[in-house]
């Protein structure tokens, strides 16, 4: 079993559920090797091995009787700590919430139960899910180099997925935060259509721009898991009540013709050259394969959403702490205090502004994807920084807004996108790209996604 915990999350389902595999002893491997590996990663906020145990042996006689079984059946998965469970605390990376103990799951956790998941752990997260962790907090190491940055708020759930600790993993995605540990990890994430998955049971950093997806190995990994938590939930009354897709059979279909737009300005302008090129690599793996690109412009108002992103994120990050902040801001670090403080200050008109601005955005996002079956561009504007350099930008709006140019537009807009992996460069680090799609274009971003993980053939796990 030396290597299966780099196996695909749909391999081993398969296998477990064929019974060439329990889910036992695959839950003891993980466990064990989350022990040994773990104390340096820090991926993980808290470990359920008692529970993990139980359930495994539950879905193992499950198999032995002959019940049905779940699409995740048996496999080990993880969840980001701000995703409710119940009787387990959840602290969202915060020390304020540090004993909230809630008394139901969040419907995607529930979700992933129902479909036969081993909840293995909670992983760890940036203080309430925004730029920096607590500073008495351990921040998750990225795997492939210990100094450098694993991204940000799911940087546990990137590296725990990444480094062989779970199969597949929960994120949320606000500015970046699926796409930025998802790149810096070399990982497969998608950012579902707002709306596409219930929020219910999420502690908000911004209810308007929050969205959760899956962080997987492979892309059919992902399908797997956004079909299960993908759907109308009646508690969320954001959440979309539109039929759900066959994503798990849309990764093995053949890609139809395409057509993959590129602003090519938008994509390069101050953009290191390594995540250019990376760039330019897949859109001509996809032009192989008769893919037709073609340049497009994305509107300029992403410029003003980028820039003033902390004003939407602030306002609706105070209301998600009313119940904390400011009467216990001495158990708050600096970054998210600053952030509440900020959003305490914000006229509501400047707000209502930045929603007009989001609207104008979102229907010419409209009208360039109605040319075009989806987007290309980068997830960040550099190969993964070190831990150094991140810690200075956190500090300089400026570099802040800049680092979200190619994420937080679309967290504004509502569209899917899928973060897929795009090989190493010269030090060893992993390369990304995203693409973009219509609202509830989800399967045709995971077939896209299928066909580039193809032609780009296996890819390398880091040296744990």
């Amino acid at each position: 079993m030396s290597e299966l915990h780099y196996q695909s999350l749909s391999d081993t389902c398969r296998a477990l559920k064929s019974g060439a595999l329990s889910s036992t002893a695959l839950t003891e491997h993980m466990v064990a090797r989350i022990v040994e590996h773990d104390a340096t990663l820090k991926s993980y906020a808290l470990l359920l091995i008692e529970s993990a145990a139980q359930r495994a042996e539950e879905l193992d006689a499950d198999r032995a009787a002959g019940k049905p079984l779940g699409p995740l059946h048996g496999v080990p998965i993880a969840v980001k700590d701000l995703l409710f469970t119940q009787g387990v605390p959840t602290a969202s990376g915060t020390l304020v919430m540090a004993d909230f103990v809630p008394d139901y799951d969040a419907t995607v956790v529930q979700k992933l139960r129902d479909a036969g998941a081993v909840i293995i752990g909670k992983t760890q997260l940036t203080e309430g899910a925004f730029g920096a962790h607590h500073p008495q907090i351990d921040p998750p190491k990225n795997p492939y180099d210990r100094n450098r940055w694993p991204g940000v708020s799911s940087s546990g759930s990137g590296v725990a997925v990444a480094a062989g600790l779970a199969f597949g993993a929960l994120g949320t995605d606000t500015g970046g935060s699926i796409r930025f540990p998802s790149a810096a990890c070399g990982l497969v994430g998608i950012k579902p259509t707002y709306g596409r998955v219930s929020r219910y049971g999420a502690f908000a950093l911004a209810d308007s721009l929050d969205h959760i997806g899956p962080m997987t190995r492979t892309v059919e990994d992902a399908a797997r898991m956004l079909q299960v938590i993908a759907g109308k939930d009646v508690n969320d009354p954001t959440s979309l009540d539109t039929p759900v897709p066959n994503y798990v059979a849309a990764a093995s279909e053949q890609l139809p013709a395409t057509v993959i737009g590129v602003d090519w300005e938008y994509a390069s302008d101050g953009i290191d050259a390594d995540v250019v090129q990376a760039l330019r690599d897949a859109c001509a793996r996809f032009a192989d394969m008769g893919v037709e690109i073609r340049e497009v412009s994305i509107p300029g108002e992403y410029k003003q959403l980028v820039d003033d992103w902390g004003i939407t994120c602030g306002l609706e990050c105070a209301r998600a702490h009313a119940d904390y902040y400011p009467e216990h801001k001495d158990l708050y670090g600096p970054v998210l205090a600053n952030l509440i403080d900020l959003g305490l200050s914000v006229p509501e008109e400047k707000y209502a502004e930045l929603e007009d601005v989001r609207n104008v955005f979102r229907a010419r996002l409209n009208e360039v994807l109605s040319g075009v079956d989806m987007l290309a561009a980068p997830c960040m504007t550099s190969v993964a920084p070190t831990v150094a350099e991140m810690e200075r930008a956190a500090g300089a709006d400026d570099q802040r807004a800049a680092f979200i140019t190619f994420t937080a537009p679309f967290d504004y807009s509502g569209h899917p996108t899928i973060t897929l992996p795009a090989g190493l460069n010269g030090q060893g680090m992993p390369l990304s790209f995203q693409l973009v799609g219509p609202t509830l274009g989800e399967a045709m971003l995971v077939r896209a996604g299928a066909a580039h993980e193809q032609a780009m053939g296996a890819t390398a796990h880091p040296p744990v």
